[in-house]
């Protein structure tokens, strides 16, 4: 695995006001700090240069670019974390995966657990993994790769990334999960998170946010 070393971009935010924020995050970026003061450098920390009250909401994944949501202040977090918690906030993301699934659209309900020997890795256990459900759609396919537009309707750690590996058309560029040609098929983890939907707690409007898509 490659030294930490996140291009130095100042944040592309996609929505701010007195209550929350919602930035673009680039792919190779931590969230939150990681281990050591050489992984200090987070989304987090950029944000907290221009707005000292933002608090981590929820996470994504250091290699997954797209939609990051942090709240201005406790009681805004205590308000978001609670929509992701009851599943009030709609989430679709987009990846490029070797092959093409069939059918074209579909659902995965495979439960997974920590992989502990491998930390950070997860693994599929159908006898004590907790329940774990994708759907997918094919976008489009070209050149033996699907993209795909992914709707998680649980919040599991690499949940994406390990049920597109696991019925054979992993993510292409995933370091963790794919290999051989689909890790070699992109320099980067070919996954985005596009969109967020939900009910602002503060003003009661429905908020639909994207990002556009990097590969």
């Amino acid at each position: 695995m490659n030294a930490y070393a996140p291009a130095p971009a100042p944040v592309s935010y996609i929505y701010c006001d007195d209550h929350l924020i919602l930035i673009d995050k680039p792919s190779g970026l931590l969230s939150v700090p990681g281990r050591g003061e050489e992984k200090a450098d987070c989304a987090i920390a950029r944000v907290h240069s221009e707005f000292p009250d933002a608090l981590t909401v929820h996470r994504l994944d250091m290699a997954t670019s797209g939609l990051l949501l942090m709240a201005r202040g406790k009681d805004m977090q205590r308000a978001l974390s609670g929509l992701f918690e009851r599943g009030e906030v709609e989430k679709a993301y987009l990846a490029d995966v070797w092959g093409a699934p069939s059918p074209t659209r579909g659902e995965i309900d495979l439960p997974l657990i920590t992989d502990w020997p491998n930390r950070p890795l997860q693994k599929v256990d159908h006898d004590i993994g907790k329940p774990s459900r994708t759907l997918y759609e094919t976008l489009s396919v070209q050149n033996g790769h699907a993209r795909l537009k992914l709707t998680p309707l649980t919040g599991r750690s690499h949940q994406l990334r390990v049920h597109l590996a696991t019925i054979g058309h992993p993510i292409l560029g995933d370091e963790f999960y794919a290999t051989g040609e689909a890790l070699a098929a992109r320099p980067r983890l070919a996954l985005h998170a596009a969109l967020l939907a939900f009910v602002h707690p503060a003003t009661d409007e429905r908020m639909e946010l994207e990002a556009p898509c990097p590969f």
